[in-house]
């Protein structure tokens, strides 16, 4: 039998009672819908009486009007939790809501993991799949190319150093039909050996290649296409990694999100990366609350000029303070670390950073690891234009350096082991921007402790 869908109305006062009262019993005469409440959200041109009781008795069920002129986004949420809702239902209309407030309402709804609805849209919470038997954390982000994989491999690191024992599973728009293991805790990953995963049609320079080769431990590569806007994803085998990360010999399972595409994995505690060189509207506005209230731990990434000024990094600080008040929020920035020796060497040095940040990032090579930069490309992410950064400096270069992304294989790498120079991978670590904030390892074991703490005592109950 087809459970009973509990509904809560949203009016105003720009409707004529009578009218407002016919869409309710429309919904109630649905099969199995059941309006269980009502929220006046404001309006006075239709409005004769303000009384919540008159309102209550007309339309049949509990009304709550709004305390103060602005939309009562708090008594929505708590009318949904008070009466159980399994949806809102929007019928209202403009000028008392314009697309700005939408978006904050259906950020709000779906944070409590119920749909938001109207006529002509629907936003449903992505999906969580209950599959895990381990303790499982996710991390995700508010858009593309903010760090996701930097930190990812960062916390695989942090928390297998301590034996935490944990794995990575991955899902990128150029993952592996069939979820893939990578044992990066066994296998040797060179230049070579992805090389050749590259002639085999691998995109070799997928999410889970890079985690596994940062982190050395074992990795679960899964594909995704496409990606809503609060985060649902059209086609993914993630489920199917995620039943993997079962079977493998881990104790924890990390999920690492995609672009702003948001696992569809029910994990035990969530990280949240918000890129400051994103438009503030996007962070602040849209889903982009949805995604930083889901967090446990927030980490602004990118926090340097050119990418954000110092005013734009405090706004986004106190925006997601205001969205998330009782979680860590520690502003980073990215700094590239060799995993291989290139003091002495003239070095080529390839990223997916802007073309604003490279001589920033070329100086910290210098100054840290006794090489050369002769020649940096921000194009790791353009294959044409790559190419022709690369045939700028090649003939002047001994090594060429490379973040493991985009055409770091198929082409900085094919096209510098073809010119004879040897190819150094390079990590991005997170480092805070200064002492203020929480230490940043501490809060990623605290949350890792409370997600096994999590995990644990629901198995216990």
């Amino acid at each position: 039998m087809k459970a009973i869908n509990k509904i809560l109305c949203l009016v105003d006062g720009e409707h004529y009672l009578p009218v407002t009262q016919q869409a309710i019993d429309t919904l109630n005469n649905l099969e199995h819908i059941d309006v269980a409440g009502a929220v006046f959200i404001g309006g006075t041109e239709k409005l004769r009486d303000d009384s919540e009781e008159t309102y209550s008795q007309k339309l049949g069920v509990p009304v709550q009007f709004a305390k103060y002129k602005d939309i009562p986004y708090d008594i929505i949420v708590e009318m949904i939790k008070q009466y159980n809702i399994d949806s809102v239902m929007d019928l209202s209309d403009e000028p008392i809501l314009d697309y700005p407030k939408r978006f904050k309402i259906a950020c709000c709804v779906l944070n409590e993991g119920i749909s938001y609805e109207g006529p002509d849209f629907k936003f449903d919470p992505v999906s969580q799949y209950e599959i895990m038997e381990k303790p499982s954390i996710t991390i995700l982000g508010t858009g593309k190319r903010i760090g996701k994989t930097a930190v990812s491999g960062f916390v695989s690191r942090l928390i297998n150093k301590h034996n935490y024992e944990p794995c990575v599973v991955a899902m990128g728009r150029g993952g592996p039909a069939e979820p893939e293991i990578v044992h990066g805790e066994k296998l040797e990953i060179t230049s070579d050996f992805l090389l050749k995963q590259s002639e085999k049609g691998i995109h070799a320079a997928s999410d889970h290649w890079e985690d596994a080769l940062m982190s050395r431990i074992l990795t679960i590569g899964c594909r995704r296409c496409g990606g809503g806007m609060a985060g649902e994803v059209f086609l993914t085998n993630m489920k199917k990694g995620a039943k993997l990360a079962n079977e493998v010999d881990s104790k924890l399972a990390i999920f690492e999100g995609s672009g702003a595409a948001i696992p569809p994995i029910k994990t035990d505690k969530k990280i949240t990366l918000i890129g400051a060189n994103q438009p503030l509207e996007t962070i602040t506005t849209y889903f982009g609350p949805y995604r930083i209230a889901l967090g446990d731990l927030i980490i602004l990434t990118m926090c340097e000029e050119p990418m954000a000024s110092k005013e734009k990094i405090t706004k986004i600080e106190e925006f997601t303070q205001e969205i998330n008040p009782n979680v860590p929020i520690i502003s980073t920035v990215f700094r590239p670390k060799p995993l291989e020796d290139i003091s002495g060497k003239n070095v080529l040095f390839a990223t997916t950073a802007p073309e604003s940040i490279k001589d920033k990032l070329s100086n910290y090579l210098e100054e840290n690891y006794d090489c050369k930069i002769i020649g940096t490309t921000s194009h790791l992410s353009n294959r044409p234009l790559l190419r022709e950064d690369m045939e700028k400096y090649m003939d002047k270069a001994d090594v060429m350096l490379s973040e493991l992304k985009a055409a770091a294989v198929d082409v900085a790498t094919k096209d510098a082991v073809n010119a004879g120079l040897d190819v150094v991978y390079c990590d991005n670590i997170p480092i805070p921007v200064n002492d203020t904030y929480p230490n940043l390892s501490k809060s990623v074991l605290d949350l890792v402790n409370n997600a096994i703490d999590s995990f644990n005592n629901k198995m216990i109950n």
